[in-house]
């Protein structure tokens, strides 16, 4: 309430908004909204604002819980996929979920998306049917003199999604995607456009290294100029 908020510490403010990642708005401008003339309501409009955002705080808070629960179940699945050590006999068991984890940008759900969705063009190496399910492979469109280049429809939305999560964080961790991603922009293509393109080097990186058995190795990666 205005009155509270006249009390309160700037700084207190700043860390709340620092610990939630709120960038969108400072301190001080927090406080200039909180401390203005407040809007005159009728007697118990306050209380019953209170009380309904407590309800509402419950919920979040069992909502993050049950988030948490997800995700530590599915850090536990890919950590036994990852440790399993069953193979055919005579054969050198290749670990996926090791493999595509050490990948930059892979997190726990694109790792589960990868793993769950497209196990099969995985265990097979299949480079195209993974461009083609992602949708990061364009279709062309030809009639006539004309040749239209656009973006895939028919393909797997939650593997889509994953792409596109999975490259707009390669390119935050990762130079060599980041140069690509940096030249694509400046030649005038999209952020999308921009963002599948790193995705299918990417998915090409995966198949390579699921063929050999190795692990993503980051200053291999830093001295091969972006293509």
């Amino acid at each position: 309430m205005p009155d509270k908020a006249h009390r309160i510490r700037q700084t207190s403010v700043a860390n709340i908004l620092k610990r939630n990642r709120i960038r969108r708005f400072d301190a001080a401008h927090v406080l200039s909204v909180l401390r203005r003339q407040p809007v005159t309501v009728a007697e118990g409009t306050t209380e019953a604002a209170r009380a309904h955002i407590a309800t509402l705080v419950a919920r979040i808070r069992l909502l993050n819980r049950q988030i948490c629960n997800a995700h530590r179940r599915l850090d536990q699945l890919t950590a036994q996929l990852a440790n399993s050590t069953e193979a055919e006999p005579g054969l050198v068991k290749q670990h996926d979920a090791e493999i595509l984890a050490s990948l930059p940008g892979v997190g726990r759900i694109v790792l589960a998306t990868l793993l769950a969705e497209a196990w099969d063009a995985l265990q097979r190496r299949d480079y195209a049917t993974l461009r083609s399910l992602t949708g990061v492979a364009p279709v062309t469109r030809r009639s006539g003199k004309s040749c239209i280049v656009v973006r895939r429809q028919a393909c797997h939305d939650r593997l889509a999604n994953a792409m596109y999560h999975w490259a707009r964080v390669a390119i935050q961790h990762d130079l060599r995607s980041r140069a690509k991603y940096s030249a694509l922009r400046s030649r005038g293509h999209s952020h999308g456009r921009a963002l599948r393109s790193v995705a299918d080097r990417l998915l090409n990186v995966a198949c390579a290294m699921l063929k050999t058995g190795t692990t993503f190795n980051p200053a291999f990666n830093a001295h091969i100029s972006p293509c």
